[in-house]
């Protein structure tokens, strides 16, 4: 059976404490439906996926047994001067029934106008089975940022998941979770994490395999966040079941050739970034290990040649993070339906 990012966070969600201050952070804004993947728009708002919390169904098995219900509770949150407006809604989201652990959309980039991901955490032939707004699910949207997007701007670019279910580049089981997106020359590149693969999405929408992270010592790969520097890309791994401490990876992608391990000794990454002088920065979801109950989220500043140094840590199940003028803003408590927050930690 095929483990993703969807069965991390739904499992983890079970353990999640109300949300608390890790130090030195300060809150920017709370009350978020699983806050995921976030980035600064040109017009220098902060854009936040918010996975929604499910919703009254339909409802069917989880991937860790128990009940998933769908619901169209999923948005794309805008945050300027403090004020938080939801400038998309009514995507779709599947969640546990109190809504916690949700699936939906998953991260937001820039590049000119805006990209968004939607999650599906299935095998695709699942959309089949929802109402209308389910066959978002897996999918590569565009958008026009600002204070208010009209729906016509929301426009579907690719069917990530329908690509999974033709192509299944893993040889796997097929299973598709769009997690993390990332412009890059010719296009952009999408992670999917059910189908432990990094795709290139261009203009028109036509899709490409970049690289495929095979099953590791018995766990799969699960790659994650996602960044781009110098002709590359920097993607991070979640890694499966039983989700084993110190396992996950950094990897370094070139377009045309294999991927290279650049960091290792990490555990359940959910995000990555590079910086112009090419320091990384890796978000781990659990340095504890999803399985443990105790928040161990922690962001880490990982230079070459150099150990990682912790920038701040007891985060409760981060589920993304944006580095802008000298600060990491942060979705804490990314599995939470109303309990989640964005906060600033200086770098």
């Amino acid at each position: 059976m095929r483990v993703l990012i969807a069965s991390a966070v739904a499992l983890a969600a079970a353990f999640a404490p109300t949300p608390a201050l890790a130090a030195p952070t300060t809150v920017v804004v709370q009350g978020l439906n699983n806050p995921r993947g976030l980035a600064f728009g040109p017009d220098g708002a902060l854009y936040v996926a918010e996975a929604g919390k499910g919703g009254a169904g339909p409802c069917f098995p989880g991937p860790e047994g128990g009940e998933a219900c769908f619901g169209t509770s999923g948005a794309l949150a805008r945050v300027k001067n403090g004020a938080l407006t939801r400038v998309i809604t009514g995507l779709p989201s599947v969640a546990d029934p109190d809504g916690s652990g949700a699936i939906g959309p998953s991260d937001v980039s820039f590049l000119g106008i805006g990209f968004l991901t939607i999650g599906l955490g299935a095998n695709p032939a699942l959309r089949g089975q929802l109402p209308p707004a389910g066959k978002k699910l897996g999918t590569l949207n565009t958008f026009v940022p600002g204070p208010v997007t009209p729906a016509p701007t929301f426009k579907r670019v690719a069917d990530v998941s329908a690509y999974e279910a033709a192509h299944n580049p893993d040889g796997g089981e097929v299973d598709s979770n769009p997690e993390s997106v990332v412009p890059g020359p010719g296009g952009l590149a999408v992670s999917d994490a059910g189908g432990n693969s990094l795709l290139g999405v261009s203009a028109n929408g036509a899709i490409k395999t970049l690289a495929v992270f095979p099953d590791r010592d018995g766990f799969q790969a699960v790659p994650t966040g996602v960044a781009y520097y110098q002709g590359a890309y920097y993607v991070g791994q979640l890694t499966g079941f039983p989700f084993p401490k110190g396992a996950a990876r950094i990897y370094k992608v070139v377009p045309g050739h294999q991927p290279q391990i650049v960091a290792t000794g990490l555990t359940n990454l959910i995000d990555v970034a590079v910086t112009s002088n090419g320091t990384i920065y890796a978000l781990e979801i659990a340095h504890e290990g999803l399985l443990n109950p105790a928040p161990s989220g922690r962001l880490l500043k990982i230079r070459p040649g150099q150990s990682p140094v912790t920038v701040v840590g007891g985060l409760i199940l981060p589920g993304g993070f944006a580095l802008h003028d000298g600060y990491a803003y942060i979705s804490n408590c990314g599995v939470c339906a109303g309990g989640g927050q964005i906060v600033r930690v200086p770098l």
